[in-house]
């Protein structure tokens, strides 16, 4: 049952790139990152309430809550740095590094969690691999970036949201062992809430709310309800099941994104980025094999 909500993650997590990325042409990424979760705040604290898990608060201990604080900081800086990169680069380009995770996260998955390493697992961590550095491409514009630093600003920040969302998965999966998966997500999320909305008081951001229009408050606000969902979806997945596996599942969200980014961002996939997609989709189909 886990695989199923893992899927559901990744169908989730492919449509929150698009709406994300929509909303926030005209908003600072920073402070569309605090507005999004302001909703999936909500949202994750309403399944909590259903479920009926807000029972079991008092029983939480101080290691889980020391766990999942810091992968509520992971995630807030992975989002944060991703978001940034979306803001600044193509979809195609920054959800396959973002999705390049995967592969660091296997490799702490073995050593921190004891995770085995098996010949499917490493046969899907290469063509994974293989497939993130094809669907790299440089896009031809006429209008070139200023300075080469401004050029690849979008890459560093791609790379650190590869980066903590690696450390997420594993300070997630040792947190919620115990715990009901929905109040962990809900827990977390209030982490990630105080973080970004620090981040923007910190910087000034505040008075940029009025200026943003309805349409980006829109694709925000349904960017946030895809990403609470499937948030809901991976956390129950990596509860039940293994990180190494469920975070690769997750993954396979790039290829919903890259659809979506085709269809209505009008991003188009050269052969070679097409090539890297495949990779990505057979590695992570192999990680599946027993």
């Amino acid at each position: 049952m886990w695989i199923v909500f893992a899927f559901s993650s990744a169908l989730f997590a492919g449509a929150t790139a698009i709406l994300a990325k929509m909303g926030i042409k005209k908003v600072d990424s920073m402070l569309a990152t605090a507005i999004r979760t302001i909703i999936i705040l909500i949202f994750s604290w309403l399944m909590v309430f259903i479920v009926g898990s807000w029972n079991t608060i008092p029983s939480i201990d101080s290691k889980a809550y020391i766990f999942l604080i810091l992968s509520g900081l992971a995630t807030g800086a992975s989002w944060l740095c991703y978001f940034k990169a979306l803001q600044l680069g193509d979809v195609n380009k920054v959800t396959p590094i973002d999705k390049s995770s995967t592969v660091l996260t296997m490799i702490l998955a073995f050593i921190i969690l004891g995770e085995p390493i098996t010949l499917p697992k490493l046969i899907g961590m290469v063509a994974i691999g293989v497939g993130t550095y094809l669907m790299i491409i440089k896009k031809k514009t006429q209008q070139q970036p200023s300075t080469k630093a401004e050029g690849n600003a979008w890459l560093v920040y791609a790379i650190l949201s590869a980066v903590f969302a690696s450390l997420t998965a594993i300070l997630s999966k040792i947190g919620i062992v115990g715990i009901e998966s929905n109040l962990g997500t809900a827990i977390r999320t209030a982490v990630v809430l105080i973080m970004a909305w620090l981040m923007v008081f910190i910087l000034g951001k505040q008075n940029e709310i009025k200026e943003i229009d309805k349409k980006s408050w829109l694709f925000l606000c349904l960017s946030g309800i895809t990403t609470g969902l499937s948030w809901l979806c991976y956390y129950k997945a990596l509860q039940d099941g293994e990180a190494s596996i469920v975070v690769p599942i997750d993954k396979l969200s790039i290829v919903i994104t890259v659809t979506f980014s085709y269809f209505f961002l009008k991003e188009k996939l050269t052969t070679k980025s097409l090539l890297g997609l495949i990779l990505i989709v057979a590695g992570t189909m192999a990680l599946l094999l027993p």
